[in-house]
C-alpha cells in the first residue's frame, strides 16, 4: 500500500515520519484531504478559487493545528459573509473538516510553473474576526466565567456570547474540556451533550443555570402578564426604596442621572416623539406610588406626555457654557422626586450651540436602574432615526411588563425557592463583623450625611490585558480579580480579615426581561476570609470565585430580606452587612446612534454617596478604567488619591507574581516607601553619647553651684549640695559593693531624699529600680526580688510600715536615707569614679504585663542621655523657674519633670504625696511661671477645671502631655485662654525612653478628635508596618516599631519576651526595633496618628 506518507530509517532501525507527499492532514484525529474541501468550495456560486492548508496557532495560542481556507471571489462586492459560507460547508462536509478561519484574496499566488504557490500565501489570521464573528460582551456574571473558560479552551483573546462553539475551531474532545473547568469552576455537572445542544455562551449559560437549580420546577420560572384591574404589588427592591423615600423624603439619594453630549444638528420634536413612545412602550415610566389599604402599590398611568424642557445658553462664552452645564447637571441630578406623584423621570436638554446640545435625563431608582438608563437612550436612538426617516417604531412589543415581573417574584419566593435561598444566606454572613473599619480622616458621625464625590483614574492596556490572561488562566472572571484586588487593597488598608464587599448585580439571568426598564438590579453581601500567612492572590482568587458563584445561584433573594435574615448589628452611622461596595458596570452598551448625529457620553453625578466607598469599574476601549466614589464626611481627595495609586500598584504586582503572598505585594511606589522609610526617619543628630545624665548634671551644678537645685515644702537644695550629697551616697553604695550590673531599689515618698537617692544611684555606676510605696507589698517584693535588688533605698517611716515588711532575701541591705544620712554623709563629696558606660543600664521600670506579671524595662544610660539633649533642645527650659513634680516615680514619665529642669539650671518643686491628684492645683495656686509641666491628658483637664481662666496664661510655658490619648477635649481650655503656652503631645513607651514621638498642637486648635503623636525626636526612627514587618502607606493603619538610641535592652530576666518584642530592623542592619502592640498611621504631613 503506497501510504502518501514521507519516512526515514534511522540508525536504531526505527522509521520517523517526515510528513506528506500531497495535501492530506491529520485534524483532531480525522484524515483529511484538503482537495476534497476545495472541491466543496469550488461549488459554491460566488468562489472562483479556493486552497486549504493548515494552520498553527502563534505562540500562546495552543498547539493544535486547524484548518484555514484561502478564497478567491468573484467579484468583491458585496462581500460574502463568513456565517453563509460555513453554513454551506455543512451542507457537504462533516464537522471536522470545516475551516476554522477564511481568508480572502484577491488571487491564489502561483509559481513559475502555474501551480500554487504555498509558501507565499499570506499568514492566517486567527483573531475572531478572521471567525466571522461580531463580539457581544457577556451580560452576567455566569456568562462572563463561561467566556473565560472558552478563552482558556479554544485560545482565543476574547469570545463573546453568541459566538459559537463549534465555529471557533471547538471539538468534542474541547468541549469534555469545556466540561470539565465548568465542573471544577462553577460546581455544575454539565452533560457533555449540552454543548452540542447549546453551542453559543448565551445559551449554555442558561443551561448552566437550570443544572444549578434541580429541585426547582421549571414552571414557577414562567412570567406571565397579570390584571391591571387590582392594586399592584411593588418588587421587593422597590418597596425597600419606597421606605427609604418615607424616611427621608424629598431626597436625591436614589436619583440615576444620565448626561450626554450631542454634536449635530437636533430636531427637539423628534426626540420628544421618541422619549415618549419609549414612555408609552413601559409602563414603569407611567408608575407612580400610593398608600391603599396601608400598603404601598404601583399606580400605572394609561398615557403620559413628557416635555424635554430646554435651556438655551447659546449667549455665554464657551467657559462659562462649560460651567453652567455642570451646574445645570448637577442642579438636574440633585432635585428630588416625589413618589406619590409622577413622573419619575424627567428630561432636560441644554442648547449650546445650533450644531451642541447635552442632554440630561433623570431617573429614580425606583422604576430603574443603570442597565434600564441604557435601554432607555438606546430605545430613544433607534426612534428618534426612525422617525427621522419618516418610519413608523420597528421595536419589538414587549412580552410582559415591570409590574407582571414584580407580581411574579412575590409568588416565586416562597416555599422551597424561599427556603434554599434563605439557608444559604444566613450560613454565609453569620457572624459577619458589623464594620470594615478603614482609616478615615475624621470620626464617623453619628447618623450618615450620604454627602459624595468621586475621582477617577485609569489602568494601561497593557494592565487591562494581563488582567485578563490572569483571569482566563485561574478559571475566573474579570469581576473577580478585580473584586479580590480590591479585597486584597481593604486588608492591606483595614488589616481585617474577613471582609465583606456590597455588590450590585443585574439579575437579568432571563433572555425576556433584558429588554424591559425596571428596577431589577439585586445586591449580594460578597464574603471572604483573607486569612493564612501564605494566601496568595491564585488562591484567595479561588476563594473569592466560589464565594461570587454561590451567591450567583443564590441571587434572587432581595437584598432586604437577606439583612433580615442575617440580622446584622444595626447602626445609623453606617450601613448594615458592608459599607464598601465594587462595581463592574458591564451592561450592554450597544450602539447609540442618531441620524446626522454624535453621541458622546457625560460624567453626571449627584452629589451623593451611597456608602463609605464604591470602587466601579468599567472596560472601555480595550482598557479598564475606574472612579472611587467617597462619602466626603469620612475621607479626603488626598486619601483617595493614595488609594487609587496603592489600588494601581496592587494590580501590576498581581499580574506580575498571583503566587506571592498578598500582605508582601507591593502596595506603594518607591517615593512613598523612601519618604516613610528614609526620608521621616532622618533625625540623626550629634549629642553627648559619652557622657551620662549623672555628668551632664554635675556639669550643671558646676556652673550654677548656688542656685535651688530642688525644694520640697520649706526645704531647698542648693546644686552644689545636691551634687555633694548625690557623691556621698555614691561613695557609700560603691563601699556595700554596688556597681555597674546591679540594680539598687528606691521605694521613696516625693522629699529631698528622693532626688539624692535617684542620682546617687546614677553615679555609683548602678540602675536605680523605682518603686511606688503606694503598691501593694506582694508586687514590691516580686519586684525587688526579679531584679535581685541587693539595696533598697527608703525612708524609716515606710520601712516600718507593712508594705515593705515582706523584703525578698535578695535584699541584704535597707537603707533609710533619712535615719543613715549621718553614717553616709561620712563619706567623700567629691565625685566617685562611675565604672558604667552607655551602654550600661540607668533605670529599670515594671510595667504591667499580660499575664500579671510585671515586666521590668531595662533603659540604657545613652537612650536617656539623648532623651534629656533632646528635651533641653526643644522644651523651654530657658524660660521660667523650673518644674513641679507631681507624679510617681515608678512611671516613667516622672524623668521629664525631673532631669532636664537639674539639667537647665532650673529649680524642681517636689509636691506632698498626701495630696494626690490636687496637688499640682494647690501647687499653682501660689506658683506661676513654671517652665514645663509634665502631665496626663486626663490630669490637665482636671487642672484647667481648677486654674482660673485669668490665670490659665501664667501657669507655665509648656505641657508635655503624655501617658493616654490626647483628645482636642483635653487641651481646648488652654488653647483658649493660654494660646502661648506650648502644648506639646509627647508619646512613647517606657521601653524606648519616655517620650521618642512629639507633636506641638497649634494655637488655634482643631475641631475635634484625636490630637497626632507627632514626629520622632532626634536619633530616633519610627517605622508603621503590617503583620509581614511590610510597611504601611500613609493614612493606613499599623503597628509601631520603634529603632534609635532610646530603644531598651529588653526586659529583665525575660529572653523570650524580649525575643517577642524587640525584633530585627529590617531597615537597618544590626539594629533592633521595639515592637509597640499601638495601632497608628501616618497623617500625608509626617506626624503619627494613634488610633
Amino acid at each position: 500500500y503506497r501510504t502518501g506518507d514521507l519516512a526515514r530509517w534511522r540508525g536504531d532501525g526505527v522509521v520517523e515520519f517526515l510528513g506528506r507527499r500531497d495535501f492530506q492532514v491529520k485534524i483532531r484525529g480525522f484524515r483529511v484531504e484538503t482537495g476534497e474541501i476545495e472541491a466543496v468550495l469550488g461549488g459554491h456560486p460566488r468562489i472562483t478559487q479556493s486552497v486549504v492548508v493548515v494552520a498553527t496557532p502563534p505562540k500562546g495560542r495552543g498547539t493544535e493545528q486547524v484548518l484555514a481556507a484561502y478564497v478567491v471571489l468573484d467579484i468583491p462586492h458585496p462581500p460574502l459573509v463568513v456565517e453563509e459560507l460555513r453554513s454551506f460547508l455543512k451542507e457537504h462536509l462533516p464537522d471536522y473538516m470545516i475551516p476554522s478561519a477564511f481568508v480572502f484574496l484577491e488571487s491564489i499566488p502561483l509559481n513559475r510553473n502555474g501551480k500554487v504557490d504555498r509558501k507565499a500565501l499570506p499568514a492566517v489570521d486567527l483573531s475572531r474576526e478572521a471567525f466571522g464573528l461580531v463580539y457581544v460582551a457577556p451580560r452576567n456574571p455566569t456568562e462572563e466565567v463561561l467566556a473565560g473558560i472558552w478563552s482558556q479552551v479554544l485560545h482565543l483573546d476574547k469570545v463573546g456570547v453568541e459566538d459559537n462553539f463549534f465555529d471557533l475551531g471547538g471539538h468534542s474532545l474541547l468541549a469534555t474540556q469545556v466540561v470539565s473547568r465548568i465542573r471544577e469552576t462553577l460546581g455544575v455537572d454539565l452533560p457533555l451533550r449540552r454543548i452540542f445542544e447549546t453551542p453559543t455562551i448565551s445559551e449554555l449559560a442558561l443551561a448552566v443555570e437550570t443544572y444549578a437549580r434541580p429541585d426547582e420546577p421549571a414552571e414557577l420560572r414562567v412570567i406571565r402578564t397579570i390584571s391591571r384591574e387590582g392594586p399592584l404589588p411593588l418588587s421587593f427592591a422597590q418597596q425597600r426604596l419606597w421606605f427609604m423615600d418615607q424616611l427621608e423624603p424629598g431626597s436625591p439619594f436614589y436619583n440615576i442621572p444620565e448626561a450626554v453630549r450631542l454634536v449635530g444638528k437636533i430636531d427637539v420634536g423628534l426626540l420628544e416623539r421618541a422619549l415618549n413612545e419609549v414612555i408609552r412602550r413601559h409602563e414603569i415610566l407611567r408608575t407612580n406610588f400610593v398608600i391603599r389599604d396601608n400598603t404601598p402599590v404601583q399606580v400605572i398611568a394609561p398615557a403620559m406626555s413628557l416635555p424635554i424642557r430646554v435651556t438655551n445658553l447659546t449667549h455665554l462664552p464657551g467657559d462659562l457654557q462649560e460651567a453652567e452645564v455642570s451646574r445645570l447637571a448637577k442642579e438636574d441630578a440633585g432635585q428630588p422626586f416625589r413618589l406619590q406623584q409622577g413622573p419619575l423621570l424627567r428630561a432636560h436638554l441644554l442648547c449650546l450651540a445650533e450644531d451642541q446640545h447635552v442632554f440630561l435625563l433623570t431617573m429614580h431608582h425606583i422604576i430603574g436602574d443603570d442597565w434600564s438608563v441604557n435601554v432607555l437612550v438606546e430605545e430613544i436612538s433607534m426612534l428618534y432615526a426612525a422617525f427621522s426617516a419618516g418610519e413608523p417604531s420597528r421595536l419589538p412589543a414587549l412580552p410582559f411588563q415591570y409590574a407582571d415581573f414584580a407580581a411574579w417574584q412575590r409568588g416565586y419566593l416562597q416555599g422551597v425557592v424561599l427556603e434554599r435561598q434563605a439557608s444559604y444566606w444566613k450560613q454565609q454572613l453569620a457572624g459577619c463583623p458589623p464594620l470594615l473599619d478603614l482609616p478615615t480622616d475624621r470620626p464617623r458621625g453619628a447618623v450618615q450625611s450620604y454627602r459624595g464625590v468621586y475621582q477617577t483614574f485609569y489602568l494601561s492596556t497593557d494592565l487591562t490585558r494581563r488582567l485578563h490572561a490572569l483571569a482566563n488562566q485561574e478559571g475566573a472572571s474579570i469581576f473577580m480579580v478585580l473584586l479580590g484586588a480590591f479585597k486584597v487593597l481593604l486588608l492591606r488598608w483595614s488589616g481585617q480579615e474577613d471582609i465583606c464587599v456590597g455588590t450590585p448585580i443585574a439579575n437579568r439571568n432571563r433572555e425576556d426581561i433584558e429588554r424591559l426598564i425596571g428596577f431589577f438590579v439585586n445586591t449580594l453581601a460578597l464574603r471572604t476570609d483573607l486569612s493564612g500567612e501564605d494566601l496568595s492572590f491564585q488562591k484567595l482568587l479561588r476563594r473569592v470565585r466560589d464565594v461570587c458563584l454561590n451567591a450567583y445561584a443564590h441571587q434572587d433573594l432581595p437584598f432586604e430580606q437577606v439583612v433580615e435574615i442575617a440580622q446584622p448589628e444595626r447602626n445609623l452611622s453606617h450601613n448594615p452587612l458592608f459599607q464598601v461596595m465594587f462595581v463592574l458596570q458591564n451592561a450592554p452598551q450597544r450602539g447609540q446612534e442618531l441620524p446626522g448625529l454624535r453621541i458622546e457620553p457625560l460624567e453626571a453625578h449627584s452629589g451623593t454617596a451611597k456608602f463609605d466607598l464604591t470602587l466601579f469599574m468599567l472596560e472601555e476601549e480595550g482598557r479598564l478604567g475606574g472612579a472611587f466614589e467617597y462619602a466626603t464626611d469620612l475621607f479626603d481627595a488626598g486619601t483617595i488619591s493614595r488609594m487609587i495609586e496603592h489600588f494601581t500598584i496592587l494590580l501590576e504586582g498581581i499580574v506580575s507574581d498571583p503566587v506571592l503572598p498578598v500582605t508582601r505585594l507591593k502596595l506603594m511606589s518607591d517615593a512613598e516607601r523612601q519618604r516613610l522609610i528614609e526620608t521621616w526617619n532622618q533625625t540623626e543628630s550629634a549629642f553627648p553619647a559619652h557622657l551620662l545624665a549623672h555628668d551632664l548634671f554635675s556639669q550643671q551644678a558646676a556652673r550654677t553651684p548656688e542656685a535651688v537645685a530642688a525644694v520640697y515644702q520649706a526645704q531647698r537644695l542648693t546644686y552644689r549640695e545636691l551634687d555633694e550629697r548625690s557623691n556621698q551616697l555614691a561613695h557609700y553604695l560603691q563601699a556595700q559593693g554596688v556597681g555597674p550590673g546591679q540594680v539598687v531599689g528606691i521605694c521613696l515618698e516625693r522629699s529631698l531624699e528622693l532626688i539624692v537617692g535617684l542620682l546617687g544611684v546614677l553615679k555609683s555606676g548602678a540602675a536605680y529600680l523605682p518603686l511606688d510605696p503606694k503598691y501593694p507589698p506582694d508586687r514590691l517584693a516580686f519586684m525587688l526580688e526579679d531584679a535581685q535588688a541587693p539595696i533598697l533605698l527608703t525612708q524609716e517611716r515606710l520601712l516600718a510600715k507593712s508594705v515593705l515588711q515582706n523584703l525578698p532575701a535578695t535584699i541584704t541591705q535597707a537603707v533609710c536615707l533619712d535615719r543613715d544620712w549621718p553614717v553616709i554623709a561620712a563619706y567623700p563629696a567629691g565625685a566617685p569614679a562611675c565604672a558604667a558606660t552607655p551602654d550600661d543600664l540607668a533605670y529599670v521600670i515594671y510595667t504591667s504585663g499580660s499575664t500579671g506579671r510585671p515586666k521590668g524595662a531595662m533603659i540604657r544610660h545613652i537612650g536617656l542621655t539623648n532623651y534629656l539633649t533632646w528635651c533641653l533642645r526643644a522644651y523651654p527650659l530657658d524660660k521660667g523657674t523650673g518644674t513641679p513634680v507631681h507624679s510617681s516615680i515608678s512611671f516613667d514619665l516622672t524623668v521629664t519633670s525631673l532631669y532636664p529642669a537639674l539639667l537647665a539650671g532650673k529649680a524642681i518643686y517636689l509636691l506632698p504625696e498626701e495630696l494626690g491628684v490636687e496637688a499640682l492645683g494647690e501647687f499653682l495656686q501660689t506658683y506661676e511661671d513654671c517652665s514645663l509641666i509634665k502631665i496626663t491628658p486626663a490630669h490637665l483637664k482636671l487642672l484647667g477645671e481648677q486654674v482660673p481662666a485669668e490665670r490659665a496664661a501664667r501657669v507655665a510655658h509648656a505641657f508635655i502631655i503624655g501617658g493616654e490619648n490626647l483628645l482636642v477635649d483635653h487641651v481646648d481650655f488652654w488653647q483658649k485662654h493660654a494660646p502661648g503656652t506650648a502644648l506639646v503631645n509627647e508619646y512613647g513607651p517606657t521601653e524606648t525612653v519616655v517620650g521618642c514621638c512629639v507633636y506641638w498642637a497649634p494655637p488655634r486648635g482643631q475641631s475635634g478628635g484625636v490630637i497626632p503623636i507627632g514626629k520622632p525626636i532626634i536619633n530616633t526612627r519610627l517605622y508603621v508596618l503590617d503583620g509581614s514587618l511590610q510597611p504601611v502607606p500613609v493614612g493606613v493603619c499599623g503597628e509601631l516599631y520603634i529603632g534609635g538610641v532610646g530603644v531598651g535592652r529588653g526586659y529583665l530576666n525575660r529572653p523570650e519576651l524580649t525575643a517577642e518584642r524587640f525584633v530585627a530592623d529590617p531597615f537597618v542592619a544590626g539594629e533592633r526595633l521595639y515592637r509597640t502592640g499601638d495601632r497608628v498611621r501616618w497623617l500625608p504631613d509626617g506626624n503619627l496618628e494613634y488610633l
